[in-house]
């Protein structure tokens, strides 16, 4: 879509919506609502967009939050206009307790193996350790798809192109995964 330097915001909103609406677009996915910031104008004004937005173009919104409740998004005379147009579904780590969990856990895995691009990676590796990639992750999908590019780039900068279960041990990740993998301490005996 072509945009000039002449454009105003409301001419680009509208040239926006117009390809969409053209292009038959069904489903718009927003993530990271929750730092949107309504008390702030630059927050209220992305806010009111993102209603004006919704109500140009025949799709379904999805907007990607944490912890939605505790961010000023919902709060005041615009969060009560948004918490009155938007529906909240609470989301869980993915789990691995049934056949049906790991396939989709797999199903996962799968996928994200799929889309690396490395030399001497074998396909399969990543799926063969999905269990082992489901503890140390939580089941979170995104601590899942840091492990995982982590690994790649450090596969890339050391030459291995591959990545192998010792390489996803040593890759840091994020503070809440990595508490869910710790192991629990043994009880101390009392002397």
């Amino acid at each position: 879509m072509p945009i000039t330097d002449r454009l105003n915001q409301t001419q680009i909103t509208s040239a926006v919506c117009d390809l969409l609406c053209e292009l038959g677009t069904q489903l718009v996915l927003i993530d990271d609502v929750h730092l949107l910031d309504t008390q702030r104008r630059a927050g209220a004004e992305t806010s009111d967009q993102l209603k004006y937005l919704g109500e140009r173009i025949p799709a379904t919104f999805v907007y990607s939050a944490i912890d939605i409740e505790t961010s000023s998004l919902l709060s005041g005379v615009r969060g009560a206009q948004i918490a009155g147009r938007f529906k909240i579904f609470r989301h869980r780590p993915l789990a691995y307790a049934t056949e049906q969990d790991r396939t989709v856990w797999n199903d996962l895995v799968r996928a994200m193996e799929d889309l690396l691009r490395l030399r001497a990676h074998r396909t399969g590796t990543l799926v063969k350790h999905a269990a082992y990639l489901h503890a140390r992750t939580g089941g979170r999908i995104g601590s899942l798809s840091h492990l995982i590019r982590e690994a790649a780039l450090v596969a890339i900068t050391e030459g291995t192109e591959r990545i192998t279960k010792q390489l996803l041990a040593e890759v840091e990740l994020d503070a809440a995964a990595e508490t869910q993998a710790r192991p629990a301490r043994p009880a101390r005996r009392k002397q």
